[in-house]
């Protein structure tokens, strides 16, 4: 466990991070389990993957799109993002995304406050 009390630099290696499937993504949570006051994600979108509408009680998301293009869902209102394009969700609003293309997608997550699955909540 992390004692950020100390004023650390954190480095964490890919490789030392599983990967767990959700639905048919492919998610790298970086800093699960620590108490830090921010969270990181990588996720893998595959073709076809779809992440299922959703919402959170706790954390504002903040969506940056790394390569590849999905298409997203903001309280009924879509839009297409591509690399290099950012999307931030607020607390308690309903959104969803996909990848309508033949090209996997890859995503960066940040939670602020961190993640905690309790406040999520799948419509």
């Amino acid at each position: 466990m992390l004692d950020l009390a100390k004023g650390v630099t954190v480095i964490i290696r890919m490789g030392d991070v599983a990967p767990f499937d959700f639905g048919g993504l492919e998610i790298r949570d970086y800093t699960a389990g620590e108490p830090v006051s921010s969270s990181f994600a990588l996720i893998s979108v595959p073709p076809g993957a779809v992440h299922p509408e959703a919402m959170s009680l706790r954390s504002d998301k903040y969506y940056f799109v790394v390569s590849g293009s999905v298409e997203f869902v903001d309280e009924g209102e879509v839009c297409v993002l591509a690399a290099g394009d950012f999307c931030l969700v607020s607390q308690g609003r309903r959104f969803s995304y996909r990848n309508v293309s033949d090209e996997p997608a890859a995503l960066s997550l940040v939670h602020t406050p961190s993640f905690e699955a309790e406040a999520e909540v799948f419509v």
